[in-house]
């Protein structure tokens, strides 16, 4: 027995082993993602969930140097879809038996903005019959919003802390009081009380960040307890700060591979949880998406937005898919999860096993 099958059959992988494995290159690595696929049939299942995801604004009030929407960047149009926009998108994936859908957004911090929401996830379990789970991106809030949404049939909440490291964190954040790491985790575990399955996820491959970086976000994901993650490669945008620091920046398909290893060895450390395909991957990489659900993805988030305003929510550079109609997206997704050897789950909600067991 080989350094690496010693590490595999362990029962709790440790830093120094995390950062061993993210090394791994040729056979060792196809070892490791044989071994992941492995683990995700046997815990979670080859069957893989959609999320419907609607990006309804781009309007933001955070200046997060790696985001694209930020809101000191003026060089795109701002958009906020109507309720009745909204509402047809969530329709769309009731009838196409997603059951569910993501609401995510640039976050806000109005009264207007807490009210609108809850009374769009009303509007929605209405028209829907409250057959949709609801996972809300909307960044960091007060508790008492949480809960309002929480009440208002909110179940899943995702807010990537971006970074576990505290001084990564600030190095691609503002310092100013709206954008501590402090308030981040904060919110994460007023999530966690409220009752939401809980998701986050890091960017893969930033600048200044080291695979010990990466094998501690991994352990804090385990250490929190997280329900869910959606995590996927750094990809600049040339409207954003960190855009200096592209030089630093390990080539794209380094970062795809990086990212893929992540996927796996999360899946290996929190082997119940679900975790999304990014988008981002296939920015890279065609297949991108495909191959993550090969090593421990399970879920994939069609995008179901009104096709005008695709465009406009880009985080990153060249995104794809943004001409695609929702149809589109649900066609071609199903001819991906094909090829990847999964099947969808169709009208299944398909939540946490974690979370199911964390909340007994």
């Amino acid at each position: 027995m080989n350094g690496l099958d010693t590490i595999l059959t362990k029962q709790d992988l440790n830093g120094d082993d995390l950062v061993y494995l993210l090394g791994l290159q040729g056979m060792q690595k196809a070892q490791l993602f044989e071994h992941a696929a492995s683990v995700k049939a046997s815990e979670v299942g080859n069957v893989v969930y959609f999320r419907g995801l609607i990006e309804f604004s781009n309007i933001c009030e955070k200046n997060c140097f790696y985001c694209g929407i930020r809101k000191d960047n003026k060089n795109f149009q701002r958009y906020n879809l109507s309720d009745e926009s909204i509402l047809a998108a969530a329709v769309f994936a009731h009838k196409n038996n997603f059951a569910s859908i993501v609401l995510q957004g640039g976050e806000l911090s109005s009264a207007m903005f807490t009210k609108r929401i809850t009374q769009l996830l009303q509007k929605i379990h209405k028209a829907t019959e409250g057959a949709l789970r609801v996972t809300l991106s909307l960044g960091e809030q007060p508790k008492e919003v949480f809960q309002e949404w929480y009440d208002a049939g909110a179940h899943r909440y995702l807010l990537r802390v971006e970074s576990s490291n505290p001084n990564l964190y600030r190095k691609i954040h503002p310092q100013n009081p709206k954008h501590r790491f402090e308030n981040r985790l904060q919110s994460l575990n007023d999530l966690k009380d409220t009752g939401y399955q809980v998701g986050t996820g890091v960017m893969i491959g930033l600048p200044f960040q080291t695979p010990e970086d990466l094998a501690n976000d991994i352990l804090f994901m385990r250490d929190f307890g997280i329900d869910m993650v959606g995590m996927g490669p750094y990809i600049e945008h040339s409207d954003t700060q960190l855009y200096k620091y592209r030089g630093l920046l390990m080539p794209q398909e380094e970062r795809f591979q990086l990212s893929l290893k992540m996927i796996a060895l999360l899946r290996m450390v929190m082997p119940k949880i679900n975790i999304a395909s990014a988008t981002a991957l296939q920015a890279i990489d065609k297949l991108g998406r495909e191959k993550a659900l090969k090593v421990g993805a399970n879920v994939i988030m069609p995008n179901i937005t009104p096709g005008a305003h695709r465009d406009d929510y880009l985080l990153y550079e060249n995104k794809p898919c943004t001409e695609d109609s929702a149809d589109d997206c649900k066609n071609c997704l199903e001819v991906r999860v094909a090829l990847s050897g999964n099947t969808i789950g169709y009208g299944s909600w398909g939540d946490s096993i974690h979370f199911q067991q964390r909340d007994k």
